[in-house]
């Protein structure tokens, strides 16, 4: 028995629980993209081309990744506590280094730092939101933890958008009130219960993440959705403010931080809307709004229209919350407790990866080859990848 499992026994589960507990996801996923509307005012203040911001912005998976190699395993051993603080000092540090940035340096670490705080949140994080579920309530733990990380990756935009347009100096007050946020996250962090100590082989060690075999087909089925949801998402938080700027003269952080919020409340809502649905269901569904997501992009960036853009988003937030749903719910009903934390890293690594490279790719891409024909090779790649991913469903899970 992992100690996280023995330290729910004897207590039965409560929704209100589930749900107060899913609120440090929530409140580290605020900050995580709460600097999108912001991407354009600092790279007017220090001159960095495209390449250069989704350079910034794969620091901050380059450092979600690194973490998830190691915060599951150490989480699922020694218990959730010793993993969720370090993850939030991380998190406070990003905030001030945020607040005070001049360069691109500084912002390369902070997104670092945001990053291993979210690496943390995802594996030992949404870990604690289903130990708390119990096997009771591993549908609604599930559902939580979801709904908590999308619900937060859409706030923290939407609130930066807001004050981007309501200060003149909109930086320091809205690290200001992330730093507060975090604050809320801690106290969370600490009422949850202490770890039992257990005998422990003192012949472990860690190693790459990995899951039962019997558990490897969820995972790969989990991942091969969750990945091209999470990767159009990424591109629009990277880099759809330059899109509205560039090609349709929309350079209000507002209008770029409420696009993402829409991105990201369209992934909650359906989440509530669809989560009666077989998972099987939830994933074609989600590989079909990917590709409807990626079409979208191709019309804007050709007619130089936004409504296309903002569609695109919200289908590219249905996109990532099925999937992520439908993985997060594998996990949750086949994972043995004492690797689900390690099989949450799993699940991240895999959608991640490509979240990075593609993104990336595309920027320099843009760079070389201009903002329609970058964006538009991207968009043809991930509706490729879509297709793929719905055929590997139809044929592995009936």
């Amino acid at each position: 028995m992992s100690p996280d499992q023995a330290e729910y026994i004897g207590s039965a589960p409560r929704d209100w629980r589930i749900w107060t507990t899913a609120w440090l996801v929530t409140a580290v996923f605020v900050l995580s993209n709460s600097v999108t509307p912001l991407y354009v005012h600092w790279q007017r203040e220090m001159g960095f081309s495209n390449g250069t911001l989704t350079l910034i912005f794969a620091a901050y998976i380059a450092g979600l990744l690194a973490t998830l190699l190691v915060a599951g395993q150490i989480s699922d051993r020694y218990g959730r506590k010793p993993v969720l603080f370090p993850g939030l000092v991380a998190a406070v540090l990003a905030c001030v280094l945020f607040g005070t940035a001049s360069t691109v340096a500084s912002l390369l670490l902070a997104r670092l730092l945001s990053g291993i705080a979210v690496g943390v949140i995802v594996s030992a994080g949404m870990a604690s939101v289903v130990d708390v579920g119990g096997t009771s309530r591993r549908h609604t733990a599930s559902l939580a933890a979801s709904v908590a990380m999308v619900l937060g990756a859409g706030l923290g935009p939407l609130l930066s958008g807001i004050l981007a347009v309501s200060l003149t100096r909109p930086v320091v007050p809205l690290f200001g009130i992330q730093l507060l946020i975090l604050a809320s996250a801690f106290a969370v962090a600490g009422s949850l219960p202490r770890s039992r100590t257990t005998a422990r082989n003192s012949e472990w060690r860690l190693r790459m993440p990995s899951v039962p075999q019997a558990n490897r087909l969820h995972l790969i089925l989990g991942i091969v959705i969750f990945a091209p949801g999470i990767t159009s998402t990424s591109f629009i938080l990277s880099l759809g403010p330059s899109l509205l700027k560039k090609l349709m003269g929309v350079s209000s952080p507002f209008v770029a931080g409420a696009m993402a919020c829409l991105m990201f409340l369209s992934a909650t809502s359906v989440q509530f809307l669809l989560k009666k649905l077989s998972i099987r269901s939830q994933f074609l569904i989600g590989t079909l709004s990917v590709f409807l997501a990626m079409v979208c992009v191709a019309i804007a960036v050709y007619t130089s229209v936004s409504t296309p853009l903002v569609l695109a988003a919200v289908l590219a937030g249905i996109g990532q919350g099925l999937g992520q749903l439908g993985g997060l719910t594998l996990i949750g009903l086949h994972v043995p407790e004492h690797r689900r934390a390690e099989a949450n890293a799993v699940l991240n690594i895999g959608g991640y990866i490509p979240a990075a490279i593609l993104p990336v790719s595309t920027g320099y891409l843009i760079d070389y080859l201009g903002l329609a024909t970058g964006a538009s090779i991207f968009a043809v790649m991930l509706a490729t990848a879509s297709v793929a991913a719905a055929g590997f469903v139809c044929v592995k899970l009936r």
